[in-house]
């Protein structure tokens, strides 16, 4: 599973061969002369150089800019007031990360994963091929997997590094061959069950003119809990600090010091406005979620962290085990941010001098030119694409809010939840009473406007797909209504409960939710309803469920323990069949009311 070796190479990146090394005698003679300068401009070197650092993370797959708030970053004004702007598209992102790059003699691009997955149509279709063609293009360096790396399992992830057509698609050009990622993915704390080694490399160094940067790429330890069993099958996550640690001493052995850590995990800043100081009053006191305790865990060797998963924008400064200041960046999601850093990087030494990091989250705009390669790739994905893509599916009358929604219960989610039981509630279908749908398996809003030719109000193929990409199959079980009160519970308790997952339910099933408690407690246990009576806990229910949240995903074991399993059709197809059979263009989906949970705070 280790990748082959990289077709392409970048002109800024300098790699040791065994040519290279046979010329190592002839150089000693000439080094007095070449002291002192600076490779191949015959200039004096400074005893420092800045190199730029451009990172983002959770692309996903989104070549088109997002529609809908999934399109959009906060700004906060002088005033205290925030502004949304439109943001993200690959078509943007290469623009700027093009024209942030001018003019410096050193930059390099890097990425905190989840790339590809849960990828909109354009891409998804195409087991995100699109997406590894793009970022070829905008010449990224080196990225971290990110847990949605792993949706279709580590062969795959290895054809997306390594190249190759799909096993069972095939090409999807005729003469075209899928070349692969000209740029390493890397995986130290993804190692295989029967070899124990990594399965992608751990680490990277870049070089240029003599500067050595090291970068070290982990995803979350809890990668299994939010990925079907079959993704991560014959797979081991391990400890992030200690695997980071682990590779940061093993540079450290080989003479560089300046080492970058790409982790997919993240945090939650106390506000979302994309330039928000979240070092005020103090150095990382703006930022809570599990990257600040891995931050603090992390050698002092690791001269900045790289962050991605919560779909978050920060640029933050947390001390290191030493107490040092350490910068700790995330740039939102889908493109529509990137980050600049500097690192002032010390000759003498070869480290960063940490007291010169300057960072900035920057906006993506959409008010700059788009870059032609990419509109011309887009273009030609999208015509193969078009003619499923454009297919309509059903009509609203009015965005239905997921993604976006701010409330924990989301408008989409009731019918994505409806959906899934009207599709599994004949007999001979599974016979479901409830539906349960996992938040994170949202993926966007359903948006009015339309985003081709289809008409205001039509929902497409694709938009549809966008919002449920995943295309997990249905599984309808038998549990106890003691189990059903215990999945409610485990939203907000166990692995959930610092940050609750709240599942969204079917029509007939009312609960209230009384955050002034903790754990399991919020929940009351004697509101929890169906159909107007009460759920008897004795009583045997029949459950519907998508196969990710039927294995316990998410952070709900007892969901994983229904039994009399019936396998349905894919929750897209029901998706879609729902909006079909609901839905005209007389009498277009309205938005619901999203009060089947009522909460107390």
């Amino acid at each position: 599973m280790s990748p082959r070796p990289h077709k392409k190479r970048k002109a800024r990146r300098i790699l040791a061969t065994a040519a290279g090394l046979a010329t190592v005698g002839a150089l000693v003679a000439a080094l007095p002369a070449m002291a002192g300068q600076d490779k191949g401009n015959g200039h004096q070197k400074p005893n420092t150089v800045d190199v730029q650092l451009l990172s983002f993370n959770d692309l996903h797959g989104n070549l088109e800019a997002p529609a809908g708030s999934a399109g959009t970053v906060t700004e906060k004004q002088a005033d205290g007031t925030t502004k949304a702007i439109p943001a993200g598209g690959i078509e943007y992102l290469a623009t700027s990360l093009r024209n942030a790059r001018k003019g410096n003699a050193y930059s390099v691009t890097a990425a905190g994963g989840d790339m590809v997955g849960a990828s909109p149509l354009l891409s998804g279709l195409f087991h995100d091929e699109p997406t590894i063609e793009a970022l070829n293009k905008i010449d990224l360096d080196v990225t971290t997997v990110g847990n949605h790396e792993f949706d279709e399992g580590a062969v795959e992830l290895a054809r997306l590094q390594n190249g190759g057509c799909h096993p069972t698609e095939g090409c999807y050009e005729k003469g075209k061959e899928f070349e692969g990622a000209d740029f390493p993915y890397l995986a130290a704390n993804v190692t295989s069950e029967k070899t124990g080694k990594p399965i992608l490399k751990p680490y990277t160094v870049w070089k240029k003119n003599g500067v050595k940067i090291g970068f070290i790429g982990v995803t979350l330890e809890g990668t299994p809990n939010i990925v079907t069993a079959e993704g991560v099958k014959g797979l081991k996550f391990h400890d992030e600090i200690e695997t980071v640690n682990k590779y940061a001493q093993e540079l450290d052995r080989q003479g560089v010091k300046s080492i970058v850590a790409l982790i997919h995990e993240g945090g939650a800043p106390a506000s979302t406005a994309y330039n928000y100081d979240c070092d005020s009053p103090g150095a990382g006191d703006g930022i809570s979620g599990p990257i600040t305790e891995i931050a603090k865990g992390i050698t002092s060797k690791v001269d900045a962290l790289v962050t991605g998963h919560t779909h978050a924008a920060y640029v933050c400064t947390i001390p290191d085990p030493s107490g040092k200041p350490r910068l700790v960046t995330s740039a939102s999601s889908f493109g529509k941010l990137y980050t600049d850093t500097t690192l002032t990087y010390d000759r003498r030494t070869n480290d960063i001098v940490r007291t010169s990091v300057e960072s900035a989250n920057h906006v993506v705009s959409r008010e700059q030119p788009k870059a032609p390669d990419m509109t011309s790739l887009i273009e030609r994905w999208n015509k193969l694409a078009a003619p499923i893509a454009n297919a309509p599916q059903g009509f609203i009358s009015a965005d239905i809010n997921g993604r976006g929604a701010t409330t924990p219960e989301s408008p989409l989610g009731d019918v994505i939840a409806d959906a899934q039981l009207a599709g599994t509630a004949p007999a001979d279908k599974g016979g479901a009473q409830i539906a349960f749908m996992n938040p994170g398996g949202i993926r966007s809003d359903l948006v009015y406007k339309a985003s081709g030719s289809e008409g205001d109000g039509v929902v497409t193929y694709g938009e549809a797909f966008t919002v449920q990409p995943f295309t997990n199959m249905m599984n309808v079980v038998d549990l106890t209504g003691a189990q059903v009160i215990t999945a409610l519970q485990q939203q907000v308790s166990g692995s959930n409960e610092a940050s609750p997952k709240i599942l969204q339910v079917s029509k007939g099933l009312t609960y209230t939710l009384d955050m002034t408690k903790t754990g399991a407690a919020r929940v009351v246990t004697d509101s929890v309803k169906l159909d107007g009576a009460a759920i008897d806990p004795a009583k045997t229910y029949r459950v519907a469920m998508n196969e990710f949240l039927g294995g316990g995903g998410d952070g709900f074991p007892v969901l994983g323990q229904g039994k009399n399993k019936l396998v349905g059709p894919s929750d897209l197809d029901l998706f879609n069949a729902y909006l079909a059979a609901n839905s005209t263009a007389q009498a277009p989906l309205a938005p619901p009311a999203a009060d089947r949970i009522t909460i107390l705070k």
